[in-house]
């Protein structure tokens, strides 16, 4: 495993070299630039350690680049832009922390205590732009050799790096994940796993910000599954997500078992990422939560089975709460969940059935502009291990699919607005508002959807001047 040629080649790098030791300081290049330089993956930030004051060098550095230099004094950071490249400088540190808060008590340090303190051995190494060894890789604890292993290691003891900032320990689980996108498949060393088991109560000193912040990046991983996996694994999901681990486990009745929802989610959520072009984060949600309601909903019947009515309703119920509960946005982002959580069943029930114009209209207009990100998602809830049967429902989804564009082209459902307007019926009967005129509105609403009249102004006001003389206007 060598270095990518041109990672060292920036500009910005012997810049630092030069401003450093006119200072008489010296600086290293370090964690995630270091690692993906072996990896061979392009970094935009690059942070700069200093043995000495990370802010002083940064605004020498900004002078020599002509860049303004954002300073965070209460962290003992600066950070500016060159050509693209986010720099981050800090003064190297060590730190010791109390047991009920991961912030740390920070003193100044060296490079090795700052090497120290680092989350993992494969994000402690760091590159020397001493002008006498400029390049050099500093590697006291053999992060070299656990990135061409694959592994995920702690540099000191895990219970101390974990209980002192327990956010490392879903840390670990995210890098796992997301360097596994390669050719090497990451793991976490089993002592690390155990301490993580161990200490996976200090979750609770952790801001829910923090937690959904790497939730968030974890669910964006081309595996996303395996951070789930290893965290239920871990005992950390029962923390974070209590919700999801109520849907492992099966249970039979009279000889009759259901599927296993724990391990279909995750199926669910990798078959989405696997199909998607570039990651939608909120989409992955939907995939996550989609089957949230049916621990809830469970029920056997001795003539059906095992069936989950009302998971859908339950479930999209359950997302504002779910959201509220890690401080995630309740805005949009979680009507888009909550919204494809509610429906994500319907494209299926249309497959096994006659698929009707109406139901494809009244299909369209509740999915909006959605309705290419439900397809998708309902697309990846075919999980089963009966081949024929996922080529059935497959076809039968690209019946569909063709009918959508075909309805679609013709009744221009998708963004479907009301010709008539409550304004318009107040104004035509002289009227105030009143409970008739949202009837009126709903009625011809519904005569668009079924397809009794056109999704036209000239036949939806005969229809409502119509039922409107029936109800006495």
């Amino acid at each position: 495993m060598g270095i990518t040629k041109g990672f060292l080649d920036n500009r910005i790098f012997s810049i630092i070299s030069d401003v450093a030791e006119s200072q008489g300081t010296r600086a290293f290049v370090i964690g995630g630039y270091v690692r993906d330089c072996f990896l061979g993956r392009p970094s935009k930030d690059i942070d700069i350690v200093v043995e000495g004051s990370g802010i002083e060098l940064a605004e020498a550095v900004g002078a020599a680049v002509h860049s303004n230099v954002s300073v965070f004094r209460n962290f003992g950071t600066a950070m500016l832009k060159y050509k693209g490249t986010e720099v981050e400088f800090v003064g190297a540190r060590k730190e010791s922390y109390r047991r009920d808060s991961r912030k740390p008590i920070v003193e100044n340090g060296t490079l090795e205590d700052d090497q120290k303190r680092r989350d993992f051995t494969i994000n402690a190494m760091a590159f020397s732009l001493q002008k006498e060894d400029f390049g050099a890789l500093v590697d006291p604890f053999g992060g070299i050799r656990d990135l061409a292993a694959g592994i995920i290691r702690t540099p000191l003891d895990p219970d101390t790096t974990y209980s002192d900032d327990p956010l490392r320990m879903i840390r670990a689980i995210r890098f796992a994940t997301k360097l596994s996108d390669g050719d090497i498949r990451f793991s976490i060393v089993p002592e690390s796993l155990e301490s993580i088991r161990r200490n996976r109560a200090r979750l609770e000193i952790l801001s829910k910000e923090r937690i959904a912040e790497e939730l968030n990046k974890m669910l964006v991983c081309s595996t996303p599954s395996m951070g789930f996996r290893l965290m239920d694994e871990t005992g950390l999901l029962e923390y974070i997500l209590p919700q999801l681990v109520k849907l492992k486990g099966t249970e039979t009745v009279d000889g009759h078992g259901h599927k296993e929802n724990f391990s279909h989610t995750l199926e669910v959520l990798d078959n989405v990422a696997h199909a998607e072009t570039e990651p939608n984060l909120w989409l992955r949600w939907a995939a996550l939560l989609h089957d949230i309601g049916k621990p809830a909903t469970k029920r056997y019947d001795p003539e059906t089975g095992w069936t989950f009515h009302g998971h859908e309703v339950v479930g999209a119920r359950m997302v504002p709460k779910i959201f509220r509960s890690l401080k995630m946005p309740l805005n949009e982002k979680m009507k888009y969940v909550e919204k494809l959580v509610l429906l994500h069943l319907r494209p299926i029930a249309l497959v096994t059935e006659e698929v009707t114009d109406s139901a494809v209209r009244r299909l369209l207009f509740d999915a909006g502009d959605d309705i290419d990100d439900l397809m998708l998602l309902c697309n990846a809830d075919v999980t089963s291990k009966n081949p024929k049967k996922v080529e059935r429902l497959r076809r039968n989804f690209e019946t569909v699919r063709r009918k959508l564009a075909e309805v679609e082209a013709k009744d221009a459902i998708r963004n479907f607005k009301n010709p008539i307007t409550g304004e318009y019926i107040m104004e035509l009967y002289g009227i105030p508002p009143c409970r008739m005129i949202g009837e009126l509105k709903e009625y011809v609403k519904d005569a668009i959807l079924d397809g009794r009249i056109g999704n036209n102004f000239e036949e939806a006001d005969a229809l409502m001047r119509q039922k409107a003389r029936e109800m006495g206007l």
